[in-house]
């Protein structure tokens, strides 16, 4: 593919991967499986390092968890609380070594080996403990990695937590660790669950999280919740070297830290450890789903720092998912709010990994044809967490013989309205071409309107806007905001009774005010998922001003056009979709009765970091760190760091022997440091 592929394919796979955070992290509802998240993953990474210059900057790939509950308190960690990269190899493993060993400078031989901490990760709830002059205070979620949901009240009530720590402890310190539940304790909960005639909880994960996240903490207390400590976020005396020596001094504060935790050197002792660990994994009392590596040192650990998302000191090595075979029995075509035709399988039900499987996804055409899938096949089907997994090709054929189902022919219609499904060049997804006269897309995307993300409007879910759009009570957004003028109908329908549609309507009116970036969220535009609307929200600041350069944009090399394409995170594929969606004549029709019937408030850019907004750019050699520890540290300040020297650049730092940059930003007058200013500036910053 060429940059503008790869750019247009890297910011459809940050909007997706965005959106399965929000799900796990926030709804404790996420819809794949943690095979096809990590999948995406992957190739997110792939293009990224193929590609680096088509990654959209400020990318919503590399967000953490998901923004936190309105419902809760929120906390602002002290020390972020990111997430981490995975590997799922010895080759992956190594590489992750080689990136850290450079990035620290210590490729030179006779160099000390680097020594790792190896811990089970635990299938959990991430959460911060708070604990000042060694009292607990407060815990929070990870919410989206740098504010979380305040869950104190509901922490105090597990056995495993210490309120007070023994001294000596430092005056203010962040715990982190895993809240779970073991298996025997999921499986009580869950009989207690049936036989009251409540929901089932799918997992051990979503049972912990979604028993810590109640607003009543009683709730919590009859839940048999677990916690193991492993990690420090702020911690106001260093009291520790190593990170073993941290684990070792939560122990003797009184948390439990999983004895299977070990010291490790080298790649070898790694692999044997995590092949070790999968082998126990089915009689350990808990659900891992892989292995935890941690650079010991915590001076280097500090010296890495993070990039995006992650830290560079460690790494999660995945175990493989879970796999079983069964009969394909039948191929469904999904239609999505965007008109993407999406192949389900429908499967002879079948128990993997404790879990009845029923339906997985094929993905695309391309996959059904290169896998060579057919009705009345038998498949192996894999998953490696609660939702729906994938096939994953074509089992040894049946002992009894037979002859094959025909070949899958991905229809070019849509099976919701019949209109032409067309597959743009360039694109692995086949879309109908209906638009909003597909009854499928315009019920999805009034769905997604009403999302938790979008207007979140209370007591208007799925069920309700298809029982709606099928009485034709709804039709466009703008309907749901002239719900009232239907009362006595509404009244009068099956399980809608007087206090339910008032509670709804007033739910509805309720929402009439919105901020723009939940606004253009909710609009379903392709690739603009909740962080890209932020940054259209933030950089044009109101509705009108929105609307109205997306239509001087619509001209291309419009000046307009150029603006949106050039603001950080969006590019060219994004503002191609943006201008088409602004251009087609039935959306700006609901544009404007939206506009007549809500308020939408302005936003304006946020500044985080002494370098927020600025453009830094590194040229000659740098003594004192590598070039890439240099860029974390100016990133870490909100700065953006660029390879070359223009009238836009705010900051060059000046290393031994600059050359031809030095030269040209003495030419424009901007602001210059030398190696010695810079790292006094990035002391005096934090």
């Amino acid at each position: 593919m060429d940059l503008e592929q790869a750019r247009a394919e890297l910011a459809d796979l940050a909007e997706k991967i965005a959106y399965h955070n929000t799900a796990y992290h926030h709804h404790d509802a996420p819809e794949i499986s943690d095979a096809d998240y990590d999948a995406l993953r992957r190739r997110y990474n792939t293009l990224v390092a193929l590609y680096p210059d088509a990654e959209p900057q400020n990318s919503a790939a590399n967000a953490v968890g998901a923004t936190a509950d309105p419902a809760f308190g929120k906390h602002i960690h002290l020390v972020p609380m990111l997430s981490l990269d995975n590997v799922f190899d010895r080759e992956e493993f190594e590489s992750f070594i080689t990136r850290a060993t450079r990035f620290l400078g210590l490729e030179q031989a006779g160099a000390a080996p680097l020594r790792f901490v190896g811990e089970p990760k635990i299938d959990g709830l991430s959460i911060s403990l708070t604990y000042e002059h060694g009292v607990f205070t407060r815990g929070t979620t990870r919410g989206d990695g740098t504010e979380g949901e305040d869950v104190t009240a509901n922490l105090r009530t597990l056995r495993d937590l210490p309120h007070t720590l023994p001294a000596p402890y430092p005056d203010l310190i962040e715990i982190r660790g895993e809240v779970f539940l073991s298996k025997a304790d999921f499986l009580a909960l869950n009989a207690a669950q049936e036989a009251a005639g409540k929901r089932l909880f799918a997992n051990p994960r979503n049972a912990a999280a979604g028993s810590l996240r109640q607003l009543d903490s009683s709730i919590t207390a009859q839940r048999p919740l677990s916690l193991f400590a492993y990690a420090q976020g702020f911690c106001s005396d260093k009291a520790t070297r190593s990170h073993w020596d941290y684990l070792e001094q939560l122990r003797a504060w009184g948390f439990v830290v999983n004895p299977l935790s070990r010291q490790i050197d080298g790649a070898a002792e790694a692999e044997a450890f995590f092949e070790q660990v999968n082998q126990d994994r089915a009689s350990l009392a808990y659900d891992i789903d892989g292995v935890v590596y941690k650079i010991d040192d915590l001076t280097l650990q500090n010296r890495l720092g993070f990039a995006g998302r992650a830290p560079r000191w460690a790494i999660a090595w995945k175990f493989p998912a879970e796999q079983a075979i069964t009969r394909l029995n039948a191929i469904e075509i999904q239609v999505g709010r965007t008109g993407a035709l999406t192949p389900v399988a429908h499967l002879e039900p079948v128990n993997v990994g404790g879990v009845l499987v029923t339906r997985a996804t094929l993905h695309n055409e391309d996959e059904i044809t290169r896998k060579d899938v057919r009705v009345g096949d038998t498949v192996f089907v894999q998953r490696a967490g609660d939702v729906i997994p994938q096939v994953l090709g074509v089992a040894p054929a049946d002992p009894q013989g037979g002859e094959r189902g025909p070949l899958f022919h991905f229809p070019d219609h849509c099976p919701a309205c019949g209109a032409l499904a067309v597959r743009p060049e360039g694109e692995a997804v086949r879309r109908c071409t209906g638009g909003l006269t597909c009854p499928t897309q315009a019920v999805e995307r009034l769905i997604h309107f009403v999302s938790r993300l979008a207007f979140d409007i209370e007591g208007l879910g799925e069920r309700s806007i298809r029982e709606f759009y099928d009485a034709g009570l709804i039709r466009t957004p703008s309907d749901i905001f002239r719900l009232k003028e239907h009362l006595p109908a509404l009244e009068q329908r099956d399980g809608w009774g007087e206090q339910s549609v008032r509670n709804l309507l007033q739910a509805i009116e309720g929402r009439r005010t919105i901020a723009l970036s939940r606004f253009i969220y909710a609009l379903g535009i392709r690739r603009i998922g909740e962080s890209n609307a932020r940054l259209l929200a933030r950089h044009y600041g109101s509705f009108a001003n929105w609307l109205r350069q997306m239509e001087a944009a619509t001209i291309i090399g419009s000046d307009a056009r150029l603006e949106l394409g050039s603001i950080t995170g969006i590019g060219n594929a994004i503002a191609s979709d943006v201008v088409a969606f602004v251009a087609e004549p039935h959306n700006r029709s609901i544009l404007a009765e939206l506009e007549a019937v809500l308020h939408i408030t302005e936003e304006t850019g946020a500044s985080d970091g002494p370098l927020a907004g600025k453009t830094i750019v590194f040229t000659g050699t740098l003594l004192t760190m590598t070039r890439p520890e240099a860029k974390a540290k100016a990133e870490r300040m909100g700065g953006k760091v660029s390879d070359s020297v223009s009238k836009k650049t705010d900051l060059v730092v000046l290393g031994e022997k600059a050359g031809s940059k030095a030269k040209k930003a003495a030419e424009l007058n901007l602001q210059t440091m030398d190696e010695e200013e810079w790292n006094a500036f990035c002391t005096a910053n934090g």
